[in-house]
């Protein structure tokens, strides 16, 4: 099975207030510390989860920004994904939600995937768009807040959380899911996994590599 988990680097929620360049209405991301969004760490954990239970399945990690999302896809490695990919061109720079979901899904499509994992929300956009807009380009059945994720053949089953308490929903593979904030414990990278994700193989695509044009 080939699982790839959607991961984004943000400015420090926890160091750096958000704000908007006046001008171009972009996020401020100069002279703050970019770190990888806490959330992904969540979902990061699930999707290893999910990878270990399976078994004989790799785990990508993907992710559209500059070149300095690299750090947030190495914490990745770290914490025991098995590769990256970067999509990173200057014609991205300001993309929105929807730009950034048909850019992510080419990726994922030039690869093909089992199951998509993807974090509800970022924690500086805050759309929730990104992933119904990958699911809806791959043409993939979407489960969202999740809390608990089993793969039973060629099905995924999860517990969607609600207002009340749980339902459980399933539907076939491949599939796109996202894990609900605070429902995975967090992976920590130890100093053995950072060493290992400097061999861990890492690539990065442009624009063109996707078959997508500019416009």
């Amino acid at each position: 099975m080939k699982i790839f988990v959607c991961i984004k680097q943000v400015p420090d929620p926890n160091t750096a207030v958000s704000k908007l360049d006046p001008n171009t209405k972009h996020l401020v991301r100069s002279g703050v510390s970019l770190v990888l969004d806490p959330a992904d760490e969540i979902t990061i954990s699930a999707a290893i989860k999910i990878r270990d239970a399976v078994g004989k399945s790799e785990l990508v990690a993907l992710s559209m920004g500059p070149t300095t999302a690299q750090e947030a896809l190495r914490r990745a490695l770290a914490m025991g994904v098995d590769r990256a990919i970067l999509v990173t061109d200057p014609a991205l720079a300001g993309s929105d939600a929807l730009s950034t979901a048909r850019v992510l899904a080419a990726a994922i499509k030039k690869e093909g995937a089992d199951l998509v994992f993807c974090s509800t929300e970022s924690t500086d956009g805050y759309t929730g768009m990104v992933p119904g807009g990958i699911a809806e380009a791959l043409g993939l059945p979407q489960l969202t807040f999740a809390r608990e994720i089993r793969i039973e053949g060629q099905k995924a089953v999860v517990k969607r959380v609600t207002e009340t308490g749980y339902k459980t929903i399933e539907c076939p593979l491949p599939a796109v899911v996202t894990i609900a904030s605070g429902t995975f414990e967090a992976i920590y990278p130890t100093m053995k996994g950072i060493m290992g994700a400097r061999k861990k193989p890492f690539s990065q695509l442009k624009l063109t590599d996707l078959g997508i044009e500019t416009s």
